[in-house]
């Protein structure tokens, strides 16, 4: 082996570190913070964010934490994050008492993009 090839072959191999570290950094979300909070959605709540506004600036419209809640003027299509824990989920409902919901839960963790339309309360309960 020469010293040109091994020198080649020694930068290639901290580039490649640096690049892995750098991906690694940047590829972390700023949207979740220290506190648990997911993009404005504080950790053991569910959140929608406004029509069309995409994360809001972090902001949601409305913060839910257990039990059953009423929609009022979500139409379209929104952002729904589920940032519960310990198997909590949430059931959007056609009805507004939380009884008539759909067949799909969403569980802790996650996110849906969702047509809010039809529905007329969310219900947030133990799995």
């Amino acid at each position: 082996m020469t010293r040109t090839s091994f020198r080649t072959k020694l930068a290639a191999t901290a580039a490649t570190a640096v690049m892995a570290l750098g991906t690694g950094v940047l590829a972390a979300s700023p949207a979740y913070a220290g506190d648990g909070s997911w993009h404005g959605c504080p950790r053991e709540a569910v959140c929608i964010y406004p029509r069309d506004a995409g994360w809001n600036n972090d902001h949601p419209s409305d913060v839910y934490w257990d039990g059953v809640y009423r929609l009022y003027g979500q139409e379209g299509m929104h952002f729904v994050v589920n940032n519960q824990t310990y198997n909590w989920v949430d059931r959007l409902c056609y009805d507004s008492y939380g009884q008539n919901c759909d067949s799909y839960v969403q569980p802790a963790g996650t996110t849906w993009w969702v047509d809010l339309s039809p529905m007329n309360s969310i219900k947030l309960s133990p799995r």
